[in-house]
C-alpha cells in the first residue's frame, strides 16, 4: 500500500499566499453568477486559500455554468477555518459533492469512508502515470491532483556571497550540510546562522532518516511506528552539540521565527541563510527578498532527500448524489486551458503540462522560481509519507519533547526515551 503525500506542504501554501494576498478569515456560501438559469444540476464544493485563489476559482465556477449550465453552491475560507468546517459537515453527513483535499489528512479521511472512489476517472491523458500512482492508497484513488509540488530548500544567495560563502548546490550531503553550517557560523556575525535547529517535528526529522534509506516513521497500515534509534540519537546529539556551540539558532530565537512574516521569518529577517520551501511557496519567499533567493534540493543520502509529488486535489463526498457530474467537473477543472489560465498558480504549478505552457511565457521571476524549486528536487526526490491515522497525540508530543530539548531542559537520552514511551501508547491505542 502506498501513502506518499506530503504532510506540510498545504499549510506552508496557505502561509505562502498570506503574503501574496490577505486571507479572509470567513467562509462563504453563494450560488454562482447565473446559477441554475438553465435548470440544470447543481454541485456543491469547498475550498481553502486566500483572496487570489477565491476569485479565480468563482471565475472558473461562472465558466462552466455558462458551457454546461451546471450551477454551484461554493464556500471557501482560509486554512484553519477549513479544516474545522469539514469535521463538522463530517458529523452531519453533508459533506460537498467536489472538495479541495489536502495531502495530510486524505488518508485519514478515506480510511473514515468519507471520500468517493475516483479510480474509474480517466486521467492518464493529462496526470502522467508516475504521479497518478503515488498518490494512490491501497491501490486507489481518491483526489485528483491539482499541482505539482516539491519539498526543497531556499537560500539567502547574495548575503551568502557577501559573506564569501559558496552557495549550496543540488545534491548536496548531510555532511556536506553539516559543514556549512560550520562555515556559516565561522564567517557570519554571532547573530545569524547558516541553518536553523533542524528536526523540530517528527516529520523533519524523517528527511534525515528516510534519506538514509531506513523508511518512514508510519510503516504502511499505521499500526506501528519505526524510529530508528542509532540515527535518530546521531542527528539530535549532533543538533546539540550544534545548539551549544552556537551553530544553530538557540530555542528562544527560533521558537521566535513566523514563517512568511517579513520582519520573524528565518531567512527573510536576515538571520539565517536558509530554510525549507516547497514550489507552492518559494514564491512568496521571493516576493519578500526580490532577487535575493536561491532554490537546493534537501540534504541528501543514499536514497535521495526531500520529495516531489502532488499534495493538493480535488475530490467528491462518498455519498454525493451528484457523483458523475463532479468527476466531470473536476476533470475538466484540471485540463480545460480556458479555466487553467484563469487559475494560474493559485493552487501551484499546474498538474496539467499543456495548461502550465500557456501559463509560462506570463511568469513573474518569482514564480519561475517556483518551477526551479521543482525541477532541482525532482532528481533526488523520495516520497513523502503521511502522519498514520490516530497518531495526532504523538506527533503533537514529538514537538513539544523536541522543544525541551532545543531549550537545553532535557538530555537527547532522556528525550527519546519520553518520546518512544508515547509512541509505544499511542500504538497501544491504534491497535485496539
Amino acid at each position: 500500500m502506498k501513502r506518499t503525500f506530503s504532510l506540510r506542504a498545504a499549510a506552508l501554501l496557505a502561509a505562502a499566499l498570506a503574503v501574496t494576498a490577505p486571507v479572509f478569515s470567513g467562509g462563504r456560501s453563494a450560488p454562482s453568477t447565473g446559477a441554475g438559469a438553465s435548470g440544470g444540476k447543481a454541485l456543491s464544493i469547498m475550498w481553502w486559500g486566500a483572496d487570489e485563489r477565491h476569485i479565480a476559482t468563482e471565475k472558473v465556477l461562472e465558466l462552466y455554468t455558462k458551457n454546461t449550465g451546471i450551477a454551484f453552491t461554493h464556500e471557501y475560507m482560509a486554512w484553519d477555518g477549513y479544516w474545522t468546517k469539514l469535521p463538522a459537515l463530517v458529523a452531519s453527513n453533508s459533506v460537498t459533492d467536489v472538495l479541495q483535499m489536502d495531502g495530510a489528512y486524505i488518508s485519514d479521511y478515506v480510511s473514515r469512508g468519507v471520500l468517493a472512489d475516483l479510480s474509474d476517472m480517466p486521467l492518464s491523458d493529462v496526470v502522467s502515470q508516475k504521479v497518478l500512482d503515488n498518490v494512490k492508497i491501497d491501490g486507489k484513488t481518491y483526489g485528483v491532483p491539482l499541482s505539482h509540488n516539491a519539498q526543497g530548500m531556499a537560500f539567502n544567495k547574495k548575503a551568502l556571497a557577501d559573506a564569501g560563502i559558496a552557495a549550496p548546490q543540488p545534491g548536496w550531503t548531510w555532511d556536506q550540510f553539516w559543514a556549512f553550517a560550520r562555515e556559516c557560523r565561522a564567517k557570519l556575525p554571532r547573530d545569524k546562522w547558516g541553518i536553523a535547529y533542524q528536526g523540530g517535528t517528527w516529520d523533519s526529522y524523517q528527511y534525515y532518516q528516510t534519506s538514509l534509506g531506513k523508511g518512514p516513521i508510519f510503516p504502511p497500515g499505521g499500526k506501528d511506528y519505526n524510529i530508528d534509534k542509532t540515527l535518530w540519537m546521531e542527528f539530535y546529539k549532533l543538533q546539540d552539540d550544534m545548539r551549544k556551540a552556537n551553530i544553530v539558532p538557540s530555542a528562544e530565537v527560533q521558537l521566535g521565527f513566523r514563517e512568511y512574516d517579513p520582519q520573524a521569518d528565518a531567512m527573510a529577517s536576515g538571520k539565517v541563510m536558509t530554510r525549507g520551501a516547497t514550489t507552492a511557496s518559494v514564491s512568496a519567499l521571493e516576493a519578500l527578498m526580490p532577487g535575493e533567493v536561491g532554490v537546493v534540493s534537501m540534504p541528501t543520502g543514499p536514497a535521495g532527500g526531500g520529495w516531489a509529488q502532488s499534495t493538493i486535489f480535488l475530490s467528491s463526498a462518498a455519498n454525493s448524489p451528484n457523483l458523475a457530474e463532479a468527476k466531470t467537473f473536476m476533470k475538466w477543472f484540471i485540463s480545460d486551458l480556458g479555466a487553467g489560465e484563469i487559475l494560474g498558480l493559485t493552487r501551484g504549478i499546474p498538474i496539467s503540462e499543456s495548461v502550465y505552457q500557456v501559463l509560462e511565457p506570463t511568469l513573474s521571476v518569482g514564480n519561475r522560481l517556483n518551477k526551479s524549486l521543482l525541477d532541482v528536487c525532482l532528481p533526488y526526490a523520495l516520497p513523502f509519507y503521511v502522519m498514520a491515522p490516530g497518531w495526532q497525540d504523538f506527533t503533537a508530543g514529538y514537538e513539544a519533547e523536541i522543544q525541551n530539548l532545543m531549550s537545553g531542559n532535557q538530555t537527547v537520552e532522556r528525550t527519546y526515551e519520553n518520546i518512544i514511551r508515547l509512541a509505544d501508547q499511542v500504538k497501544a491505542r491504534v491497535n485496539r
